[in-house]
C-alpha cells in the first residue's frame, strides 16, 4: 500500500529496540530529555524530538541535531491458577527476550524567522514476551509462545510562528511497524484462517497519519500547548490475518493532549500534561478478546485483546542548577487499559504498568553540545483475572504483571 523505501533503514534500525510498553504500549516519553521529566512535552519542548510530544514544540528548540539511545528492560510474568486443563496451573516467565536497546533521532532548522523545519524519528511503541518454556493453554508442545511487535515513526515536522507568542505545527506522520507471534497452535479452530495465525516469521506493515499542535506563551511564565495525533492507518499484517480482527489490520490509534508549563523561579519550571489514547477504537486492540471468540480470530468484528481507551497523567520539574547542569525529575500514570476478564489473551501483552518514576540530567559541554541522560523505573503491577479463562480452556484465571528499568542517553549538537 505504501512504497516508502527511503524509510525502510530506519526502520530497521529501531527493529531492534521492540518492546518500550510503559503507557500500554505506547512510550512514557519520546527523547532521553523528555523521559527525565516523566514524559512531559506537550508544553515544554526541549530537543528536536518535541514534534513526538507536540509537533509545534519544534518552533521553540533552534537548529539542533539530536541522537541517542535507551536501554530498557522489561520484567513480565504470568500465573495461571483453578484451571482444570492439565499442566496449565503455575507461574510463566516472560523474559527470554529481556535487553532491548532504542535508539532516537531529531532534527531540526530555523528555516526563517517564523517558520522551522525539521523530522523527529521515534518508537511510539510496542511489545514483546518471549515465553521460551511455552503456555499450555496456547499450544499443548511446550513451544515458545510470544508476541514481537515494533513501531516506528518518521515525522517531518514544519512550524509558523502565526503571532509573536503563538506557534502552529504539523507532523506528516510516516509509520512502520513489524509483528511476530509464536506458539498459540491452541487458537486454531477459532480462526478464520489458521496458516495465518502464528509462526510465520515476522511481517512489516507502512502507514500514515497526521500531527498537529499548538503552543502558546501566555504570559512570561506560563505557557500552554495542545495537540491531536490522528489514527494512523497502516497496511495489513498478511502473515497474521487469521489472528487480528478485520484480516490483519491493526491500525495506531488516536491520541490528543493538553500540557503546561509553569517558570516558577528563573531557574525552576514545573510542567505537566495530560493525555488521552484511544485503544479502542482498532479493533484487533479493542474488540473483546476470548468472551468474542464465537466471532473468531481475523474476521470483521472478530476477537481483539479488549483494551480500553486509556488517561495519562505526567508531571515533571526542571532545574538550571548552574550554568552547565541542568537537573531534571518527574512521575507518570497511566489508566489501566486491560480488564479483568481478558488476562488469558493479555498474556501476550501485558502492559500493566500504571506508575513511573523518572530523573535526569544535562551536561552543557560547550556552546554547542550537550549530554543527557534519564533513569525510568516503572513500578511492578499486577492485574488479576476475573473469571478470565473459558469454561472451554479449562476455566480459572490469568494474572498478569510487569515492572521496568530504562536507562538512556543523548547527545545534542547546536547548529
Amino acid at each position: 500500500m505504501y512504497q516508502w523505501s527511503k524509510i525502510i533503514p530506519v526502520a530497521i534500525a529501531f527493529s531492534f529496540g521492540n518492546a518500550w510498553a510503559t503507557d500500554g504500549y505506547f512510550s512514557h516519553g519520546y527523547s532521553v530529555r523528555s523521559q527525565g521529566v516523566g514524559g512531559v512535552g506537550i508544553a515544554l519542548p526541549q530537543d528536536a524530538l518535541a514534534a513526538a510530544a507536540n509537533p509545534a514544540g519544534m518552533g521553540k528548540v533552534g537548529s539542533r541535531v539530536d541522537a541517542g539511545v535507551t536501554w530498557f528492560r522489561p520484567v513480565r510474568e504470568s500465573e495461571i491458577e483453578g484451571s482444570g486443563a492439565p499442566g496449565a496451573n503455575g507461574t510463566y516467565k516472560g523474559n527470554d527476550s529481556q535487553n532491548f536497546f532504542i535508539p532516537e533521532f531529531g532534527y531540526n532548522t530555523q528555516y526563517s524567522e517564523d517558520v522551522t523545519l525539521g523530522v523527529s524519528v521515534y518508537g511510539n511503541g510496542g511489545m514483546n514476551t518471549d515465553y521460551k518454556k511455552g503456555i499450555p493453554l496456547f499450544n499443548s508442545n511446550g513451544r515458545r509462545t510470544g508476541v514481537d511487535l515494533a513501531q516506528v515513526f518518521v515525522a517531518p515536522t514544519v512550524t509558523w510562528k502565526v503571532q509573536e507568542h503563538h506557534t502552529l505545527g504539523v507532523s506528516l506522520n510516516l509509520a512502520y511497524q513489524r509483528f511476530e507471534a509464536k506458539g498459540l497452535q491452541n487458537f486454531s479452530n477459532a480462526s478464520s484462517s489458521a496458516a495465518n495465525l502464528t509462526n510465520n516469521g515476522h511481517d512489516d506493515s507502512y502507514g500514515a497519519g497526521v500531527h498537529i499542535g499548538w503552543l502558546g506563551e501566555i504570559t512570561d511564565a506560563v505557557t500552554l500547548g495542545a495537540t491531536y495525533q490522528s489514527r494512523t492507518y497502516m497496511s495489513r499484517f498478511d502473515k497474521y490475518k487469521g489472528l487480528f480482527a478485520e484480516q490483519g489490520d491493526f491500525d495506531i490509534p488516536s491520541t490528543y493532549g493538553v500540557g503546561v508549563a509553569v517558570k516558577v523561579t528563573p531557574a525552576l519550571t514545573l510542567a505537566a500534561d495530560f493525555q488521552r489514547i484511544n485503544y479502542s477504537e482498532v479493533d484487533a486492540v479493542g474488540n473483546a478478546s476470548l468472551s468474542n471468540l464465537s466471532n473468531g480470530l481475523g474476521n470483521d468484528n472478530g476477537a481483539g485483546f479488549n483494551w480500553q481507551d486509556a488517561k495519562v497523567y505526567k508531571i515533571g520539574a526542571l532545574y538550571q542548577y548552574s550554568p552547565a547542569l541542568i537537573l531534571r525529575a518527574g512521575y507518570n500514570h497511566v489508566d489501566q487499559p486491560i480488564r479483568a476478564g481478558d488476562t488469558l489473551f493479555n498474556i501476550l501483552a501485558p502492559g500493566v504498568v500504571k506508575d513511573h518514576v523518572s530523573i535526569g540530567a544535562t551536561w552543557v559541554l560547550s556552546p554547542a553540545s550537550e549530554v543527557s541522560f534519564a533513569y525510568t523505573h516503572a513500578f511492578e503491577n499486577t492485574v488479576r483475572g476475573q473469571n478470565s479463562i473459558p469454561a472451554g480452556f479449562g476455566g480459572g484465571d490469568a494474572n498478569v504483571r510487569m515492572y521496568q528499568d530504562a536507562l538512556g542517553v543523548a547527545y545534542t549538537w547546536k547548529l
